[in-house]
């Protein structure tokens, strides 16, 4: 396995473990500020992490919001230069007013190499999974 898919996976580990934990701050540091999300679930592409976030807190003060878990599986890392598409499949309990839901997801996160080294999200999209 080469260092760029190792230093990869460690990102997108840290990103899910701050997603399923509900370490917000973490979580959307994990994001470079101009990242963009395509979610199925929202109308329209959220143009940066600050939208993202004022929404999710949006998804609180609505619904009570909140992730209880999240589980990562079939993982795939393909690296091309400084940027790297990320994809998996994601299971992700969530709790709101209406009650608990688990949600199956497949996600690709693309990565970009910053200045300092590290690796940032710079999109995330997000579609719904059958499960069979």
């Amino acid at each position: 396995m080469s260092t760029t898919v190792q230093e990869i996976e460690t990102a997108a580990d840290a990103l899910v473990a701050a997603f399923a934990e509900g370490r917000l701050d973490d979580y959307f540091g994990a994001f470079a500020p101009e990242a963009t999300f395509v979610f199925h679930t929202t109308p329209r592409r959220l143009g940066s992490t600050a939208e993202y976030r004022a929404l999710w807190q949006e998804w609180v003060e609505q619904d009570g919001f909140r992730v209880l878990g999240c589980t990562s599986s079939a993982r795939l890392v393909q690296p091309y230069g400084d940027t790297a598409v990320f994809s998996h499949d994601v299971e992700t309990l969530v709790a709101t007013n209406a009650g608990e839901e688990t949600v199956h997801e497949r996600e690709t996160i693309v990565f970009a190499r910053s200045e300092d080294g590290a690796w940032l999200a710079v999109h995330e999209h997000l579609s719904p999974r059958t499960t069979a």
